[in-house]
């Protein structure tokens, strides 16, 4: 059996729920954490390109 890639092992990392959302409930935790991470990957790859698009971050 082959071992996980780096992303798959990040990925059943982040699909472990932050209790939170445990309260809150997942349909799916795995598909939940890919989502999550692939926007903080665009984040942190394009800060610039993406702070305009977030609401969190003082223009």
């Amino acid at each position: 059996m082959s071992e996980p890639s780096a992303d798959e092992s990040r990925i059943d990392r982040r699909a472990e729920l932050l209790p939170e959302e445990q309260e809150a409930g997942s349909d799916d935790p795995q598909a939940q954490a890919e989502a999550i991470l692939e926007e903080s990957d665009e984040r942190t790859d394009a800060p610039e390109e993406t702070r305009h698009e977030s609401t969190q971050t003082p223009d």
